[in-house]
């Protein structure tokens, strides 16, 4: 039933990695054109410079994803977290979000911070048990965006 397995990004899932959260992104906000750079263009936006993107795989479907972008100076961003409904309630999310960390730790991050939307309430408690904590919001590309988190690794 929980027969989910962790995957890192190749180029052949970039169409999941869109779909996924244009699905979620769609549903409760606006697409936002920093999404479809992203969205679109993951190898140019997202990878370079130790950006990561981890995938969540049930059975032979492609159900969840999230990402870890290398923002420049304000250091590297949880982003991207995806896990289509049908699959929720598995510990998928968590176990993306875990993947996401544990990357940043094995190339040497101090900490991660994320955005996101204060009536995303199921992701914002993810994201405080695996250990993130509200800091003062700064300016974002997202209009969305009302919250940042940030964790210590």
């Amino acid at each position: 039933m929980n027969n989910f397995t962790i995957i890192p990004y190749e180029p052949r899932y970039q169409p999941d990695f869109k779909r996924l959260n244009v699905e979620w992104i769609s549903r409760d906000f606006t697409l936002e054109p920093h999404d479809l750079e992203q969205l679109d263009h993951p190898e140019t936006h997202i990878l370079p410079n130790q950006g990561a993107i981890f995938l969540a795989k049930l059975d032979d479907e492609i159900v969840g994803t999230v990402a870890l972008v290398n923002t420049g100076e304000t250091g590297f961003e949880l982003a991207k977290m995806s896990v289509t409904p049908k699959a929720q309630g598995r510990g998928i999310g968590k176990q993306l979000c875990l993947a996401a960390l544990d990357y940043a730790r094995q190339i040497g991050l101090r900490s991660v911070w994320l955005e996101s939307n204060r009536r995303a309430k199921t992701a914002l408690a993810l994201y405080e048990r695996v250990g993130f904590r509200e800091v003062p919001l700064v300016p974002s590309p997202y209009a969305r965006a009302d919250i940042r988190m940030e964790i210590d690794l």
